[in-house]
């Protein structure tokens, strides 16, 4: 690129600017001489002001100065902090046009993979919620303290400053109700909270989950060391005044770093675990344990996954990535097997326990990698007719991948967090599997994730 071209735009400049899509992460995205501009809390279809904030060879970011054509669809964002926090990017974006945003963000990302005509995807609505508010069952609110004050929530946009949340729209009520009192015991008992800077201080992150329909409230007091100051007392207030709390559990993470859980788990109080019940399926969740953090929409989605592998009873059934078995167990009744893993031995330990409880018998769990588990699997005789994978943000193991490909099953369903990396893994996969049919889903109202439930099937 010539250096004039590079010039064309420079930190500072004002610009007109017309908003054509969302981005991946909930930005407006326009073009201004033909490279692209991402402006945070821009909406398709505006026309504004945009103040160049940094300036890339491929790449600019901007910010909005003015306004000059609002979208139809901009709301007022309900949140008070909803500027400042940066856990919510659609707030200001009505709830309908947030689900067809959603499908055009996973529409981007196959353009932009895939080399087949989009129609060909068969890329349907997305599936959204009827109250798109305190949907999450868990928070992770970090603790400091601000002019004398114990604040718990997340950290801003771009910063590290730690954005007081006593009241999140997005997290279940009863969430709220237990950070905002146990910040008040910490408080009123003394106990110091981690100073990031200093290294100093025991409190470091309040962890709060709920169960939707058991209403029973696990916390986790993340802390730098093993001794809780004035423990007992904290433990007897936090019962006293939360009698929903039926789980109280600490966890020591030591190290400096921005990963939550260390790996010392230390049972307080109450049970070890609470219970979630998802359709006429309950599970037992220890404080480790991933659970989907929205249970209506979990529900609706299983059932895509139901749908897409359309089971007769004669299936050898894989979930990869199981968890503590969640789409296996509600697969597991018309399916022949179901066989799953997870590299967490707490996630199997109670995939096996909510196995048990369910008496299906036909279901087996064990600890290890896929592409490790999956090819012993075979050897030993056991092939697979449908795998279902639900992997991190990050995609499927490369090596998955290629164990997908070897065992060749006629279906795989690909459950997706991230557009982008699922893009890249049907890139790879369509050389031996088309892609029957995508299904958005809304699991995070008023964010710009959207999850994905898409049907693989074996070519001839």
């Amino acid at each position: 690129m010539s250096q004039t071209q590079d010039q064309q735009l420079e930190v500072n400049q004002t610009f007109p600017l017309t908003i054509k899509r969302l981005g991946i992460n909930g930005e407006g995205v326009g073009y201004f001489k033909k490279k692209v501009v991402f402006v945070p809390g821009a909406l398709p279809g505006e026309e504004i002001v945009a103040i160049a904030t940094k300036v890339d060879q491929k790449f600019s970011q901007a910010k909005i100065k003015q306004i000059r054509k609002a979208s139809p669809h901009r709301v007022a964002a309900p949140c008070p902090v909803y500027e400042q926090c940066g856990g919510c990017q659609l707030q200001h974006l009505s709830y309908d046009q947030q689900l067809v945003e959603k499908r055009d963000i996973v529409v981007q990302a196959m353009e932009r993979y895939l080399r087949v005509p989009i129609e060909s995807l068969n890329i349907k609505e997305t599936i959204g919620m009827e109250d798109p508010w305190n949907y999450r069952n868990k928070s992770q609110f970090q603790v400091g303290m601000k002019e004398g004050k114990i604040i718990a929530g997340l950290y801003g946009t771009d910063s590290h400053q730690l954005i007081d949340i006593p009241n999140c729209l997005v997290q279940h009520k009863a969430t709220n109700k237990v950070t905002r009192t146990v910040k008040k015991i910490l408080k009123n008992l003394d106990i110091s909270i981690y100073n990031e800077r200093k290294k100093k201080g025991v409190i470091r992150t309040v962890i709060t989950r709920v169960g939707f329909e058991t209403g029973e409230v696990q916390v986790v007091l993340v802390t730098r060391t093993n001794e809780i100051p004035r423990k007992d007392e904290l433990i007897k207030q936090i019962r006293d005044q939360l009698p929903e709390v039926k789980s109280l559990v600490q966890n020591v993470n030591d190290r400096n770093t921005s990963v939550i859980f260390g790996d010392k788990t230390i049972h307080l109080a109450g049970e070890r675990i609470i219970n979630e019940t998802l359709g006429d399926l309950s599970y037992e969740l220890s404080a480790r344990t991933f659970f989907q953090l929205n249970p209506v929409q979990t529900v609706k989605l299983y059932n895509e996954v139901k749908q897409a592998a359309a089971l007769t009873g004669q299936e050898k059934v894989v979930d990869a990535y199981c968890g503590v078995g969640t789409i296996g167990l509600w697969l597991s009744d018309q399916a022949k097997e179901v066989r799953g893993m997870d590299i967490i031995k707490e996630s199997i330990d109670d995939a096996k326990k909510n196995a048990k409880k369910h008496n299906r018998n036909n279901v087996h769990y064990e600890v290890g990698k896929a592409e490790n588990v999956m090819p012993r699997w075979v050897k030993e005789g056991f092939r697979p007719d449908v795998i279902v994978v639900d992997p991190p943000r990050t995609g499927c193991d490369q090596a998955l991948l290629r164990t997908m490909m070897k065992v060749k099953p006629k279906k795989i369903v690909y459950v997706s967090c991230n557009p982008s990396t699922l893009a890249k893994d049907l890139q790879e996969l369509s050389t031996l599997y088309r892609v029957e049919s995508m299904q958005p889903v809304d699991m995070f109202p008023q964010t710009s994730h959207v999850e994905c439930c898409s049907l693989l099937i074996l070519k001839d």
